[in-house]
């Protein structure tokens, strides 16, 4: 058997517990350890409650699954409680989408691949948190539908050289679906409008054809107005025969700078006389 012994020391009529003043001095160790710790815990838990938010940045502060009062925060040092405050940055900077390549078919039963970029920046970073699960990816796909939709009503020609004003009525109607959003696009660019390879070729032949249909046209017009000056010359040289004369001895020197050769003409001439 084991016998526990307790010392007892009586001073002035008072008993005291050595065992129980044993037992205080660990409590009083065990306090001045977490107070220690806390001191030197102190300043980390400063730098991890304190946030620095970019001028082109916002921060929307979630406490307790609640937006806080003072959300979008920033720009500036900002204020967050640990374990009970969660942050989300929202990027205010415009961005830009690339749409992948979208093979449509216009309306006269065309069927083209058109690349076109996006170009868009959140406006209310509230929204573009707490309606949406992923703004940029639901941009895009509204983007894609929208594009589809709208180069549908458009024939080839038209697509081919009304890109700007195409580009302008999709903008409208992705910043309508956009808007409840937070997002705000502003603009839209076509980039290129890919043709079938044999489509292409019949559109070169046919450009051919009309470049040289214009080409005749202009050529006939040439040979009326030459012939329609000839006519006029012919009136003049009638009203005054000595421009005969002048008109061979000109013919004689053009003649002469061209080829190299001897050319026999009467010496001297007549000079014909007007009737």
């Amino acid at each position: 058997m084991i016998y526990k012994r307790t010392l007892y020391i009586k001073m002035e009529h008072k008993t005291i517990d050595l065992t129980k003043m044993y037992r205080e001095t660990l409590k009083e160790k065990l306090f001045r350890f977490l107070a220690i710790f806390m001191i030197f815990l102190f300043p980390m838990t400063l730098l991890i409650c304190f946030k620095v938010v970019k001028q082109y940045k916002r921060a929307v502060i979630l406490r307790f699954g609640r937006v806080r009062s003072d959300s979008p925060a920033g720009p500036g040092i900002i204020w967050v409680v640990p374990c009970t405050d969660n942050i989300t940055f929202i990027d205010l900077r415009t961005q830009s989408f690339n749409l992948l390549p979208q093979e449509i078919l216009t309306k006269d039963s065309v069927t083209v691949t058109v690349d076109a970029v996006i170009y868009c920046h959140v406006q209310k970073p509230l929204h573009c948190l707490l309606h949406v699960q992923s703004y940029k990816y639901a941009t895009e796909l509204l983007a894609i539908a929208i594009l589809r939709n709208i180069l549908g009503q458009y024939t080839l020609s038209d697509l081919l050289t009304n890109r700007e004003s195409i580009s302008v009525s999709i903008r409208n109607e992705i910043d309508k679906g956009t808007a409840e959003w937070g997002v705000e696009v502003e603009r839209v660019e076509i980039k290129d409008v890919i043709l079938p390879f044999d489509l292409q070729k019949a559109m070169a032949a046919e450009a051919e054809g009309t470049r040289i249909a214009k080409a005749k046209i202009i050529e006939a017009q040439g040979e009326i107005k030459a012939a329609e000056n000839l006519r006029d010359a012919s009136k003049i040289m009638l009203e005054t025969p000595q421009t005969i004369l002048l008109r061979y001895l000109q013919t004689l020197n053009f003649i002469a700078s061209q080829n190299k050769t001897s050319i026999l003409f009467p010496f001297p001439i007549s000079i014909p006389e007007q009737q």
